[in-house]
Parts: structure tokens; sequence; C-alpha cells
């Protein structure tokens, strides 16, 4: 979906209360390929989480990469974020092996989902959707 580009760099629209994508984004190194990157956390206020929810992605259902004008979200934004990375340490060298393919970016992806939703549960923390405002 192409949309104006907010600034030169990157956003990344995550859940901040879930373990596994916190680590996720403070871990893939994306700074040398497309400079700056803002982190947002989709629990907090933010415009873009409002303008993300007001265009209809649900952020529940997968984190969104705002990059070179487009908008990635779910298995989308992985693959994204696989390529876009630098190779720079174990994690970002299989991240890149598994997740730039297409297909297995779209077979893992509502894996790595159910995980992240039975952590929330376990850990007694609402849906995005659920919270408040």
């Amino acid at each position: 979906m192409a949309e104006p580009a907010s600034h030169d760099g990157a956003i990344i629209v995550y859940d901040g209360d879930c373990p596994f994508c916190s680590r996720y984004v403070t871990m893939v190194r994306l700074r040398d390929s497309v400079g700056p990157v803002r982190l947002v956390n989709a629990r907090e206020p933010d415009p873009i989480v409002d303008e993300l929810r007001g265009a209809g992605y649900d952020l529940d259902e997968g984190m969104v990469l705002r990059y070179g004008g487009r908008t990635y979200h779910g298995a989308d934004c992985i693959m994204m974020l696989a390529m876009l990375s630098t190779p720079v340490g174990p994690f970002n060298r299989v991240n890149a092996a598994i997740f730039r393919s297409p297909t297995a970016s779209r077979l893992l992806y509502p894996v790595l989902r159910i995980g992240r939703n039975a952590v929330l549960r376990l850990l007694g923390r609402t849906r995005i959707a659920d919270m408040p405002g």
C-alpha cells in the first residue's frame, strides 16, 4: 500500500508489552541500511498508531514497518526487516536466512503470532485492541 513517507529512515510499530516483539525490534540491525529508525510502542499514544488503526491495520495481528513510502504489516513486515537488516551478529544472520523468503515468512509468521498471543495471556496482558482509549 503506497503512502507518503513521513521522514527518511523507517518506523516500526510493535507491541511493547510483548517480550519477543520488544527484543526483536532492538536486535534487528537497520540503521546502517535505512538510516534513522523510530520505534513506536503500539500501546502508547502516537499519531502513527491512530493512523494505522484508522487505515484498518490490526496491530494485534502483526507489527508494522513504514519505509520508503510503503507500509508493511505482519509477515511482509518481518520479511522486509530481514531484507533490510545488516548481517551483523548471529541473530541477524539467522533472521535473514529464514525470513528473507516470502514463503517462509508467510508460513512462520502465524506461528510467531500464536506464541506472542499465548505469552501475553500467560503474562495477563490485554490485546492492543482491548486497551482503553
